[in-house]
């Protein structure tokens, strides 16, 4: 580093922050997260030493008060990852290990709350901290049984135990568990057809109204347990109309808001719906098609001619227009150039 009339460092600066200053911080940090879940009936301290199932019990506890709200949730978790970065940090320093056993609680309560609300992966500085919290040569308070955690495959609700834990007390955590499991299901879903994009936002509003206070946790966990059924029928839809997922969405998007059809016409649209996820499949995306402008047009082009000679007339100009605009940007975002598409990602 150069000195001051280098334009590079005052002399007696140092470029690196002191160490102590940095310990400093992380206490101020612990005290601030420990006053947090305090505020939420959560006494982090208390899970300092505490090991089997009184661990497991406490963990489970601890979680459920901070997944009262999504607020609560990410307000701890932010809190988590500053603490997780400071106490990085601030190592070899002192004041790291003494810090360790506070931070073993922070750490894990944090990766148990990931894994309710869909996210059991940590990655960046916490991923960091946790394999130095289990690689430290100092004494740790207790140790974490990774076959203790409940882990909870998202995919495959079992809403049997869901309602018993509901009615065991861990309501927030039920609550959390199913709302996680709709999101990445509703994601999934719109990634497949852009018109269940309702089906999101009446989600959004609903987690919005629990958040806000004007529904109870009861009254919240119906609501996701009614969504959650018309999503299965919604999944179902496909068989019922003879389509499949990738012809459902072509089939969706010129039809959905508008127009009304009669039974024939819709008929004649499901025809071509088949017809140009077919042509689309055997003929246009070839390899890197999305990184071509001449491919890409062909694609645009092939979209507009079938529909214009396959689509009843009850679709005029400009609403032909817009479909056709639906449906290119529809198929440019599902189908990339290596031949894959998010219908192959899902299965």
């Amino acid at each position: 580093y150069g000195s001051d009339s280098g334009g590079g460092v005052a002399p007696g600066d140092l470029p690196v922050e002191a160490k102590q200053k940095q310990a400093d911080q992380l206490a101020e940090m612990l005290s601030e997260i420990d006053r947090y879940a305090a505020n939420h009936g959560v006494d982090l301290r208390r899970g300092i030493g505490v090991a089997g199932f009184d661990w497991v019990a406490w963990l489970a506890e601890a979680t459920e008060k901070l997944l009262v709200s999504d607020d609560v949730r990410r307000g701890f978790l932010t809190r988590a990852d500053m603490c997780a970065g400071q106490w990085k940090a601030v190592k070899p320093h002192q004041a790291a290990t003494d810090a360790q056993p506070m931070m073993s609680v922070i750490v894990r309560l944090a990766q148990r709350i990931r894994m309710e609300t869909g996210n059991p992966d940590i990655s960046g500085v916490m991923e960091s901290v946790e394999q130095l919290l289990q690689e430290s040569v100092d004494a740790i308070p207790f140790i974490i049984d990774p076959s203790t955690a409940t882990k909870v495959d998202l995919g495959q609700i079992d809403f049997d135990a869901l309602a018993a834990l509901f009615s065991a007390g861990r309501k927030a955590t039920a609550a959390a568990r199913l709302q996680a499991s709709l999101e990445q299901r509703l994601a999934r879903m719109v990634r497949e057809n852009p018109s269940r994009l309702d089906y999101a936002e009446k989600l959004q509003e609903m987690i919005a109204r629990y958040n806000q206070g004007s529904k109870n946790i009861e009254e919240f966990f119906e609501e996701l347990k009614m969504l959650a059924a018309s999503l299965n029928d919604e999944e179902q839809r496909a068989v019922r109309e003879e389509l499949s997922e990738e012809e459902l969405a072509i089939f969706d998007l010129l039809t959905k808001p508008d127009p009304t059809l009669t039974k024939s016409q819709e008929a004649e649209v499901k025809r071509v719906a088949r017809e140009l996820v077919a042509k689309l499949k055997t003929e246009l995306l070839v390899l890197d098609w999305k990184q071509r402008q001449a491919t890409r047009a062909a694609v645009q082009v092939a979209i507009q001619d079938m529909l214009d000679q396959g689509l009843p007339e009850v679709y005029d100009r400009g609403l032909f227009s817009r479909k056709s605009a639906t449906v290119f940007e529809h198929v440019f975002s599902a189908y990339q150039g290596d031949g894959t598409s998010v219908y192959e990602a899902s299965v």
